[in-house]
């Protein structure tokens, strides 16, 4: 008992010493708990919502009135004309249009019924049934009250339309998502295990010694991933397209760019996380294990960004499969030009820029 108690007494000053291994063991779960429960959000709140309403009469006044004050929307525009309904989904900033028909009020008077029309961006499938059923909800209480009111039935027509997805699939949404989730991690992966495991051999001692310079031996080391890369990302697309049914409704041409610019983005990442850690399991914690959850819950790929609490949405800023899951959403379903996406694909093209540089720096100091 007392040999047993010794090796007890060992393991434990073991465990005090290895700090990562406190990390992992005490750390860990208390940052997934307060992640998981802050970012995990299924309601939506303060969703950005667009009126159209020819009528312009006291009740649908009133019904307006009714959707601001609730803590679900918020009425970012009054459209002038339905032609503007397309065009304000394309800005990627308005989740649903409530159209009301016109002449709205004469029709609840005279008992012809008037008519609510709501369209959804049915790109997110479960977020539009969310806000559609929302929606509804508000529209029914405005009509219980207006009945008590006025001592007569009136009736409302609902109509609900998902544009994008009109069928509601949920791989119209995941697929762009996994999409990215897929090359940066596989890319990250691939280059920082491949890298780590020649320094643990010693195959790296071998570059001081070689005669090319710092940047191309590191432009030699990369292409192959970068090559095996786009061979990962024709693959996932062939599944999409031939397998799944996801359209490519936009410029293939400029999501192969977006894309060759997010795998840039990967592999310098991986060249980033090579240089400052020293064993492959420590390259595949980091580049995996700590990459996952961040990915799945701060990209938009599980849940709308907007949805996430304030604080925790400045962590999304920075993850770069969230603009890069927003450029192929808005390729793949929604088929919008460059235009619309321009500012996700610069902040790609900044992160590329900045992540090569800093780890092309770094590789070069060791290898210098």
């Amino acid at each position: 008992m007392k040999q047993f108690a010794s090796f007890v007494v060992k393991e434990f000053t073991q465990v005090l010493r290895d700090g990562r291994t406190l990390f992992i063991l005490l750390a860990i779960p208390i940052i997934q708990v307060l992640v998981l429960g802050y970012a995990i959000i299924t309601e939506v709140n303060n969703a950005e919502i667009a009126v159209f309403d020819p009528s312009r009469d006291d009740e649908t006044q009133a019904i307006k009135e009714r959707f601001a004050a609730s803590r679900y929307f918020d009425i970012a525009r009054e459209l002038t004309q339905s032609a503007d309904i397309d065009a304000v989904f394309r800005s990627g900033n308005i989740s649903m249009v409530v159209v009301f028909a016109d002449g709205f009020a004469e029709g609840l008077k005279d008992g012809s019924g008037a008519s609510v029309q709501l369209v959804a961006d049915g790109t997110d499938p479960n977020r539009a049934a969310i806000l559609t059923g929302y929606a509804r909800g508000v529209l029914a209480s405005w009509q219980a009250e207006r009945m008590q009111t006025a001592g007569v039935p009136l009736r409302i027509g609902v109509d609900t339309h998902m544009l994008y997805n009109p069928q509601g699939k949920s791989a119209y949404n995941f697929v762009p998502g996994v999409l990215g989730l897929v090359l940066m991690l596989i890319c990250t992966m691939m280059t920082s295990i491949a890298i780590v495991r020649e320094k643990e051999t010693g195959s790296m001692e071998l570059l001081l010694a070689s005669p090319m310079k710092p940047l191309c031996i590191i432009l030699a080391k990369i292409t192959p991933y970068f090559l095996l890369s786009v061979v990962n990302l024709l693959t996932v697309l062939a599944i999409a397209v031939f397998v799944m049914d996801v359209p490519v409704r936009g410029s293939l041409g400029w999501l192969f760019a977006a894309s060759a610019l997010f795998i840039v983005v990967a592999l310098a990442l991986g060249l980033l996380i090579s240089s400052v850690v020293n064993s492959q399991m420590n390259a595949m914690l980091v580049s995996g294990l700590g990459m996952m959850m961040p990915i799945l819950f701060f990209s938009g790929l599980l849940f709308p960004v907007e949805s996430i609490p304030d604080a925790l949405q400045w962590i999304s800023y920075i993850i770069p499969a969230r603009w890069f899951i927003d450029i192929a959403r808005k390729i793949m379903i929604e088929g919008t030009g460059v235009e619309h996406f321009a500012k996700e694909l610069g902040i790609i093209a900044l992160m590329a820029a900045v992540l090569l540089a800093v780890a092309i720096k770094k590789f070069k100091v060791r290898l210098e």
